[in-house]
């Protein structure tokens, strides 16, 4: 733990999340622009206690606090990152640039939320100023520690603005994002209607498909998911990353831990034939914004099209229906395009302690902001909604 002095300020660094109030910690994050359910305490702490963001995984724990008097004024969370995997913000050439200098880029300190590609608060502050420290403090802890760099992944608004003003260097990316403006439940009829024709009657047949096939949905909210439910889910996630060839990030008892400690925060989709669970998908819930997330799928049984439905189709008619306000669709994917998610700008912010380094990647995020704006610009020319909506 670190301790520093700043008048009435200190800055607390933990290397664990488990050591932090959470009842402090989410009444900032109650009181932010942006909240979500993954920057709750309990989330953090699942994550570590779990074993799946821990020091031997490549996530060791640097939550940095500023406390005034007493009061928790200002914090988030970081880790000292020894590569780069589960960000979704890809800097794997900013690496081998160092590399080919003979310079070392990791260790590098990282905030974000581990595995989770979801915009929102990343700086919990009570005023700008606190914000503002708290950024210093992160810059500090850099220069201390003799880190690469410090990194902010899928900050707000407010912290990007903060970041920035602070001189680091911000980049941009895309997201696809549905989202409806006045919450008045609809039916999913009236949103395929919204949409052109040829888009209306791809997702049609997609359905039709699906029906023709036997499957049927079962959708699980909190306390209605089961320890069987979770159990088949957690077959699907490993099966979906064995398929990919890859590891699975997150543990079986993460998710327990979500069972116990976040229920509501968890919406199932179970995909239904001949009585028995075929696939799934799981959205993450925000009550708050209402706001549901894609977080993940998995099958154990081919079914041609049944992606498409149990990942959007069947979650953007629970909005629907519901009167939810958005829907975020999970990182990268172009096909989201046509189901009616659009392109929606996100951003990271970054912090070089080499002065070369830091000119030569500004100078790269000057050109690559430029072709996402002009990647922006024709995503949406091809928007799939009627021109009168």
């Amino acid at each position: 733990m670190l301790m520093q002095s700043d008048a009435d300020y200190h800055i607390r660094v933990d290397d664990s999340a488990l050591a932090l109030p959470c009842a402090d910690w989410n009444q900032l994050l109650s009181e932010s622009c942006h909240p979500s359910p993954f920057m709750r305490l309990e989330y953090l702490q699942a994550l570590e206690r779990s074993g799946s963001a821990v020091a031997d995984t490549g996530w060791q724990a640097q939550f940095v606090s500023l406390w005034r008097h007493g009061e928790l004024r200002a914090a988030c969370p970081a880790y000292i990152k020894s590569h780069s995997y589960g960000e979704y913000v890809f800097d794997w050439a900013w690496a081998e640039a160092y590399g080919r200098h003979g310079l070392h880029y990791y260790p590098k300190l990282l905030v974000a939320v581990p595995f989770t590609p979801v915009p929102g608060t990343r700086l919990l502050a009570r005023h700008s100023r606190d914000r503002r420290l708290l950024i210093q403090a992160l810059r500090h802890l850099t220069e201390r520690l003799r880190l690469s760099s410090a990194h902010v992944l899928f900050p707000s608004e407010e912290d990007r603005s903060a970041l920035q003003g602070e001189g680091w260097l911000v980049r941009s990316g895309v997201q696809f994002h549905w989202t409806q403006e006045d919450g008045t439940p609809r039916s999913f009829a009236d949103y395929l209607a919204s949409l052109q024709r040829e888009k209306r009657k791809k997702i049609q047949q997609e359905q039709r498909r699906v029906r023709e096939a036997g499957v049927s949905f079962v959708v699980k909210r909190g306390h209605e998911i089961q320890a069987t439910d979770w159990d088949f889910f957690y077959r699907c996630y490993t099966q979906t990353y064995a398929e990919h060839r890859s590891t699975p990030y997150l543990r079986r008892s993460f998710f327990a831990d979500m069972q116990t400690h976040m229920p509501e925060s968890w919406l199932m989709f179970l995909a239904m034939r001949e009585g028995q669970a075929i696939a799934m998908s799981l959205l993450a819930l925000d009550d708050a914004q209402r706001t549901a997330f894609g977080r993940y799928w998995g099958s154990v049984a081919h079914v041609p099209c049944l992606h498409f439905d149990a990942c959007y189709y069947q979650p953007l008619s629970w909005c629907l229906q519901n009167g939810w306000l958005k829907f975020e669709g999970g990182a990268q994917g172009e096909h989201k395009l046509a189901r009616g998610l659009l392109p929606t700008p996100t951003h990271s912010a970054h912090w070089l302690a080499h002065p070369q380094f830091r000119d030569a990647v500004a100078d790269f995020l000057a050109h690559e902001g430029a072709a996402i704006e002009g990647y922006m610009d024709e995503l949406r020319e091809h928007q799939p909604f009627k021109a009168s909506t």
